[in-house]
């Protein structure tokens, strides 16, 4: 019997060997073709973390993947020609970040799975999907529950500099994730005993008079939504922060990265590892309706201690305690 038992396990293993050597030499003769689209303007650290999963996981550029990447320079009018062109190439998968990127995949195709690089709204709220766990259709993918995250934003800000009463929240008026964005900021200023100034602009010469609107009125400190324009424009929208002078708290860490002086955020190079897995299930075979969205684990306070010394600023070591990183 113990003989039969282990005549059986070596067969099992046998088996599972078979199954993952044909998966990998179908990786090794087909070359895959992977429509990219990000709102940024160019390749970032999170897209390398993105390709380097790929190649872990069986893919090589020039061999058996092919990535057709478009980037919007942070105007969201350009997704439906990028993913229109895409879709014309007849790409095996499309992974998209921002939700108007997604909005305009969706539109383009209902055959081509789509991967959310990441959402920074409600894709079920929005009728993208029917449900996380079971998203229907040809789009799944990754969201990071940016709303949540809101609040926590505010009260670390205040935490940082306890004397702000009144902050400019910038936002993209054409981002959805903006108005949902500000609507949770609001209501942890309510808690917080501080009032929010919101500024909804649009275009490069909206988000330079912004900055100046925000200081003129009076603001202490700003939140900075990244979504849409500041997005393409990283390094212009830091600028155009230090140079009036206020503490600003950024919802995404490459602003930081980029001089900025903080951010509170989901950790995107976890979603960018957990994209290329799903990635990877859908170009062997599993359909993006069966492929539950998911959502993020790990977070990260950021700060750039080099700049809050150029701007003349004090960060509590208690704070600094609590970063996940400092840049100094």
């Amino acid at each position: 019997m113990q003989r039969k038992t282990v005549w059986l396990v070596v067969m099992l293993a046998l088996a599972i060997l078979t199954v993952s050597l044909a998966a990998y030499a179908q990786r090794s003769t087909k070359v895959y073709r992977l429509g990219y689209v990000r709102t940024t303007s160019g390749y970032d650290a999170q897209d390398e973390a993105f390709k380097q999963r790929l190649r872990a996981l069986g893919y090589t550029e020039g061999q058996n993947l092919v990535i057709e990447a478009r980037f919007a320079h942070g105007d969201a009018e350009r997704f439906p020609a990028l993913v229109a062109e895409l879709v014309q190439l007849q790409v095996d998968c499309l992974v998209v970040g921002g939700i108007a990127a997604i909005r305009a995949a969706t539109q383009a195709t209902s055959t081509i799975p789509i991967v959310m690089l990441n959402a920074s709204d409600d894709p079920v709220r929005l009728g993208l999907i029917t449900s996380l766990a079971r998203p229907g259709g040809n789009l799944t993918g990754i969201i990071d529950n940016a709303p949540a995250l809101a609040g926590k934003r505010l009260a670390l800000l205040k935490e940082a500099f306890p004397h702000i009463a009144l902050v400019a929240h910038i936002s993209d008026k054409h981002a959805s994730p903006s108005a949902v964005d500000r609507t949770e900021v609001e209501v942890a200023a309510r808690r917080l005993g501080v009032r929010i100034h919101p500024l909804e602009v649009q275009g490069a010469e909206g988000w330079k008079q912004a900055f100046r609107t925000a200081r003129e009125a009076g603001a202490d400190a700003l939140i900075v939504a990244e979504y849409g324009f500041p997005n393409g424009h990283r390094e212009e929208m830091v600028k155009l922060v230090d140079n009036i002078r206020l503490p600003a708290m950024y919802t995404n860490a490459a602003f930081v990265k980029s001089g900025g002086l903080m951010s509170y955020a989901a950790d995107p190079f976890e979603r960018s590892l957990r994209a290329a897995a799903l990635v990877d299930k859908i170009l062997q075979g599993a359909k993006p309706a069966d492929l539950p969205v998911e959502q993020p684990t790990k977070f990260g306070f950021v700060i750039n201690l080099k700049t809050a010394q150029a701007l003349g600023l004090t960060i509590p070591p208690t704070l600094l305690f609590q970063a996940d990183e400092v840049i100094q």
